[in-house]
């Protein structure tokens, strides 16, 4: 059967200077009737697996370890005992969220993984995390690029960029040599192509990090949940 790709938008609130705020998440579904791949599992386990209905998960894959976006990995893998996927410069965030168990398989650049009638091209991505990865499909004409990279331009954590050297040179280098009408499926907001924003990617270079500079409406979920969970990373090389 052909494959499709599915969006989950799931939602959970934090709490920031006592005021608390929704933030949504997406973790998409790629199969077809009979198999699935969940990809970004975040906080709502029993809505991934709605979503997922009678399929057989054949894999979690996290294309970073944040704890916004891997805490359903466990419960969601668990109903088929599925195999859960990370890349292992990642584990130290997973162990913040996971405190018992591991990662059933450290990803690597160029690793493979199939489902349905399409494969997932693993590819590093690294910067906003030291272990980021994204995932091309060229069946489905889609890249999940998880926090490397968004409608509006690079992804941030808790409104910072960690490692934005290595970031710009995971977009320019990785993504942006994708085809243009490649969709871009990020762990945040709603998809874009790689065409809409590949002409950008000079500004970013110059400093202006963002395709389009808007205020976010007062009431809407917040786009990143990081900065409230306090989250902070190493700055310094691995």
């Amino acid at each position: 059967m052909t494959a499709r790709i599915e969006r989950v938008v799931t939602e959970g609130l934090v709490d920031i200077d006592g005021t608390e705020h929704k933030v949504e998440n997406n973790t998409w579904i790629i199969g077809d009737d009979e198999e699935a791949i969940v990809i970004d599992p975040s906080r709502d386990a029993e809505k991934i697996l709605e979503a997922v209905g009678e399929r057989e998960v054949l894999a979690v894959i996290c294309t970073h370890g944040l704890p916004d976006h891997i805490g359903a990995a466990i419960e969601v893998a668990a109903r088929d005992e599925a195999v859960v996927a990370l890349h292992p410069k990642d584990k130290q965030l997973w162990r913040e969220t996971w405190t018992e168990t591991w990662p059933d398989i450290d990803m690597e650049d160029d690793g493979v993984f199939q489902v349905a009638d399409v494969q997932l091209d693993v590819m590093e991505t690294p910067g906003i995390t030291p272990g980021g990865v994204s995932l091309y499909c060229e069946g489905l004409n889609a890249v999940f690029s998880g926090k490397t990279l968004q409608a509006d331009g690079p992804g941030k954590l808790g409104g910072e960029y960690p490692r934005l050297a290595d970031q710009l040179t995971a977009i320019g280098g990785r993504l942006f040599t994708l085809p243009g009408a490649t969709r871009v499926l990020p762990a945040h907001g709603e998809e874009v192509t790689v065409g809409d924003l590949e002409p950008h990617f000079d500004d970013w270079i110059s400093g202006s990090l963002t395709r389009v500079e808007t205020e976010p409406a007062e009431e809407s979920p917040l786009a990143d949940g990081t900065k409230a969970a306090r989250i902070r990373l190493d700055s310094g090389d691995d």
